[in-house]
């Protein structure tokens, strides 16, 4: 029908894989929709580059591109390691030292964290996302403890580490977080992603520290904690709460089992679909395309899974950051988006979707995605001042493409990860998105059907500085 018909969107991380203007372009131009850059690795100024870098070919390519800031958190890692690397066997004895010193290739290895302090003997310990596990046996001073190997393998620089039975306590944003806030806010960030969410006021405290500074970001709850899933109450609370949701299973996995993932993953689309909120899958999707060019049949199940569930974004994480072939992974992705949403229907929902703006905003978007689906419309058109209106659509999960139109190119940005969703500044007018559809039809954006001559559109609208959204129009342009 349209060149812009993916619903599922794609957020691809940046890092030594695409860290050129060339291949950011090349995998924006490939089918990305949003960026994603990790304040755990890298420096301000790499960022600040990438930052540009994005927003030249989001401008070359004619389209709307989320940038997500991903904070730490409270991880903990690795320090650097000789060489890179230290091999590990069962029953292995390693130290763990927070002391400022450097690593000379033996089993006394740095950490950016003083876990003295914290840990009790006989709590379990697993490093590089769980591949390495191990258990404490001994707190050999203030600031080092001793842990048994328990796996053979091996650990590498400022791999993570995680320790599911600690209570670690206090505030999940940590003085690096609050730094990088505070510099995100003066750049072009349209998302901000907090690490290990574990309570609705955890997020809230995110929204009022952006709102502090001014940021118009919106905030994205990593769930990747146990004490998040402990309860649908407190994960419901969470979703609330924030304007997202991070499908976390890496972390996840470590923490709480992996065993565990799989329905998490479905309540939280579920959740997010029936309140509106942005929903995003994230890690291990296509993790052989690190080292293979083609997917595993399990990772393109995987895909198709979220697809069908009806997740509004799925993520690359380490095969686009580090990966050898980061153009093939985002080109395999889109492959299965669009055969498996073209050959399957969405997953059910217990919940009838309600978004945050207003029953009345609900109502209308309902009305309007049925109205379209019933006279075979090629494509809804949403005039938004904040979003809202193209996001109580996108919970609906019409079976076309949507296309929004706004003066404000932070919400155009935002919206690049929206279901279904293809934002377009424009300057303010009653009739912009009619002229919007006219434009994009003489492009050849987006097409007609077979044998007719016009395109039949939906057009959601309503007047800014009234009332708001309450007008639904059937136009052939």
């Amino acid at each position: 029908m349209s060149k812009l018909f993916k619903r599922t969107k794609i957020l691809a991380t940046i890092g030594p894989a695409t860290n050129t203007p060339e291949l950011v372009e090349d995998v924006i131009m490939a089918g990305v929709n949003g960026c994603r850059l990790n304040c755990s690795h890298g420096s301000n100024e790499e960022r600040d580059q990438q930052i540009r870098w994005i927003r030249e070919a989001a401008k070359k390519k004619g389209r709307s591109v989320a940038i997500l800031q991903d904070l730490q958190g409270p991880k903990i890692r690795l320090g650097m390691l000789k060489d890179n690397h230290l091999d590990l066997k069962v029953d292995d004895e390693v130290i763990l030292e927070s002391a400022e010193f450097e690593h000379d290739g033996g089993m006394t290895v740095p950490v950016q964290y003083n876990l003295a302090e914290k840990v009790k003997i006989g709590e379990p310990l697993s490093m590089f996302d769980g591949k390495v596990k191990s258990e404490v046996v001994e707190i050999v001073s203030d600031t080092a403890i001793k842990v048994k190997i328990l796996n053979d393998g091996f650990i590498m620089s400022k791999k993570g580490l995680n320790l599911p039975d600690t209570d670690f306590g206090g505030d999940i944003l940590t003085p690096k977080d609050l730094s990088d806030i505070e510099y995100g806010a003066n750049c072009d960030y349209d998302y901000v992603s907090l690490s290990f969410v574990q309570s609705a006021s955890d997020i809230e405290k995110l929204k009022q520290i952006l709102l502090s500074y001014g940021s118009t970001a919106k905030a994205i709850a990593k769930i990747e904690t146990k004490k998040a899933i402990e309860s649908e109450k407190n994960l419901e609370e969470i979703v609330k709460a924030s304007d997202g949701i991070m499908v976390a299973r890496g972390d996840m996995a470590v923490e709480a089992g992996a065993e565990v993932v799989p329905i998490i993953q479905r309540k939280l689309i579920s959740m997010c679909r029936a309140n509106g909120k942005l929903c995003i899958v994230a890690t291990q999707m296509l993790s052989s395309m690190v080292d293979n060019p083609e997917p595993t049949r399990a990772e393109v199940s995987d895909v198709a899974t979220a697809v069908v569930q009806g997740a509004d974004v799925v993520m690359l994480s380490d095969e686009t950051a580090n990966g050898k072939y980061p153009l093939e992974t985002v080109k395999a992705m889109k492959k299965v988006i669009l055969y498996t949403q073209n050959h399957s229907r969405l997953a059910p929902i217990s919940k009838k979707p309600a978004g945050e703006k207003s029953e009345v905003y609900d109502a209308i978007s309902n009305a309007a995605a049925r109205l379209a689906e019933d006279i075979n419309a090629d494509v809804i058109i949403c005039q938004t001042a904040s979003g809202a209106t193209a996001t109580t659509m996108a919970a609906q999960r019409p079976n076309l493409p949507i296309v929004s139109v706004t003066s404000n190119t932070r919400v155009a940005n935002q919206l690049a990860l929206t279901y279904a969703n293809s934002a377009f500044v424009r300057s303010y007018s009653e009739d912009f998105g009619y002229d919007l559809a006219e434009e994009l039809k003489e492009s050849g954006y987006i097409k007609t059907k077979d044998g007719e001559k016009d395109l039949l559109t939906v057009i959601v609208s309503g007047d800014k500085n009234k009332f708001g959204t309450d007008t639904i129009k059937i136009r052939h342009v």
